[in-house]
């Protein structure tokens, strides 16, 4: 949360101090506050907070305009506001962490909203500065980059769009945001095979999960709120964690989620995460393997490390500078897509990791290891949660083109609705690629549900889900409507078996068929 005493403190003492001064000359371009909420607590307190302040450096400014000199006391007031706004401005939430699994129309409105935010506070402290020095008068016209930044009121538009529409729209095409950029270029495709899945939806609290192996401990926690369960992992030199996989095609995804809990300025630089990939099912690293170590650290700056062994000999290690300390502190979606030696990691829509020859040459490797070292167990926590490894993430574009058709799973909606999470528009992305390079092209969207809830409900989901993919095609990727059509199948038609959690996830799926 942004809110802290000593803001209470200056907002009070400004407030008071405004009280008995007119309104200033006229000014031109201020940048207006958001008429509405995002529904985003953290979202809302920054925007907030950042205009509230704004407001203030905006009202003395007007004073320099008009020629009205500062009093000491205007002058130790602003001098309080420059402390907190720059405060404020570098406490700036990260977008697409703080608002992972939101709807896109929230993603995007909060994405408006922050930016403009952002714009505020920087004209904040750039013209409280200047006030201080006595610099800011009659900047106005001498085009320096201290004229007030002009407001288009986009996020009003976003808003009326968003209470228009409902769970299945995607996006508004009159309202690109960053957001959807990123999510238009995010090129992740997930297997459409499914090898293992583990949501522990089978397992107990508090015992260690029935599909997996360690040499170490471990148990099924619940965090808050969430509807999850959590696979707490314990450090230790050579502790890892085996998901119960006997070989591994040459090509293959894994997706999971990860949470970490009570990292601070005092986590090791020896702190890791690591993803391996072995030729042997047992605890040790094996003669031939590729990992991607994910760094914990919080008091330096340290990066993503790369390493293999082939035939037991190192060929490459490597670190990746990225500072990644922000992030690491959120819940993350991590993905990683093997394609016979290239290995490749996203932290949820950034690709860290792409290595054309990072495991073995015409090798089956055999399992995938987890492991977390130089962590204070006794104070700091990762867990991990919906553990998915599919055959395939190859290329769709081709098979549909060939086939006529394809069924994936990997398009993935939040429980119970039909918001697209953000780590499914690599498949939407290739979808598009087809219909753009083939005018003549129509399709159908078919959605599929499990069985759980009734049938009317199902089918009900599952025709909003197939809906919510046609209109991200056509308002992130600008397909024409008139080619696409959607249509609910709900749990009529299963290819998995509806009482495991790997049955439920195969038939949670979106069908692709040329007309």
């Amino acid at each position: 949360m942004f809110k802290r005493a000593s803001y209470f403190k200056h907002a009070l003492a400004v407030l008071v101090l405004l009280c008995f001064i007119p309104e200033a000359l006229s000014q031109t371009k201020k940048i207006k506050r958001p008429k509405s909420r995002v529904g985003i607590s953290s979202v809302d307190g920054f925007v907030k907070e950042s205009f509230d302040l704004y407001e203030k450096v905006y009202k003395y400014d007007g004073y320099a305009e008009s020629g009205t000199p500062l009093e000491d006391e205007d002058i130790d007031v602003l001098e309080d506001a420059l402390d907190d706004v720059s405060l404020l401005s570098d406490n700036a939430p990260d977008i697409l962490s703080d608002l992972d699994g939101e709807n896109i129309l929230k993603q995007g409105k909060a994405t408006l909203q922050i930016n403009k935010a952002k714009k505020a506070l920087t004209y904040s402290i750039k013209t409280s500065k200047e006030l201080l020095l006595g610099e800011r008068k009659n900047k106005e016209d001498e085009g320096d980059g201290t004229e007030k930044p002009s407001d288009q009121d986009n996020d009003e538009e976003l808003s009326n769009s968003e209470n228009k529409s409902d769970d299945n729209q995607v996006g508004d095409s009159n309202n690109t945001t960053n957001t959807l950029e990123v999510l238009s270029k995010f090129d992740f495709v997930p297997g459409d095979k499914l090898i293992f899945y583990d949501d522990f939806s089978q397992d107990f609290i508090g015992d260690f999960p029935s599909k997996w192996n360690t040499n170490g401990s471990g148990e099924l926690v619940k965090i808050n709120d969430d509807s999850n369960k959590w696979l707490r992992l314990v450090s230790g030199r050579n502790t890892r964690y085996i998901p119960d996989i006997k070989n591994l095609p040459e090509e293959f995804t894994l997706e999971f989620d990860m949470l970490t809990k009570d990292l601070n300025n005092k986590t090791s630089s020896q702190s890791y995460f690591q993803i391996l990939i072995s030729d042997n099912n047992s605890f040790d690293t094996g003669a031939n393997f590729a990992m991607a170590e994910i760094p914990l650290c919080q008091f330096i700056d340290r990066g993503i490390i790369i390493e293999n062994n082939i035939n037991g000999k190192r060929e490459i290690r490597n670190e990746i500078q990225v500072d990644i300390r922000e992030q690491i502190n959120k819940r993350n979606h991590i993905s990683v897509a093997i394609n016979n030696q290239r290995f490749r990691v996203w932290i949820n829509e950034t690709k860290y990791v792409d290595v054309p020859r990072l495991l073995p040459e015409n090798l089956t490797m055999k399992s995938i290891k987890l492991h977390l070292r130089g962590m204070d167990i006794n104070k700091e926590n990762l867990y991990v949660s919906n553990f998915k490894v599919a055959e395939g993430g190859i290329d769709l574009r081709q098979k549909l083109l060939s086939d006529g058709r394809i069924s994936t799973n990997g398009i993935l909606f939040n429980s119970g609705s039909s918001n697209i999470k953000p780590q499914s528009f690599g498949i939407i992305r290739q979808i598009s690629q087809v219909l753009e390079q083939d005018n003549s092209i129509k399709l159908k969207i078919a959605g599929h549900t499990d069985a759980d809830g009734t049938d009317d409900a199902n089918l009900k989901l599952s025709k909003s889900r197939a809906e919510a993919v046609r209109r991200a095609l056509i308002d992130v990727y600008k397909i024409d409507g008139s080619r696409l059509i959607s249509e609910g199948k709900g749990e009529s038609e299963p290819v998995g078996d509806n009482s495991t959690a790997e049955g439920k996830s195969e038939n949670r799926r979106v069908e692709f068929i040329k007309q």
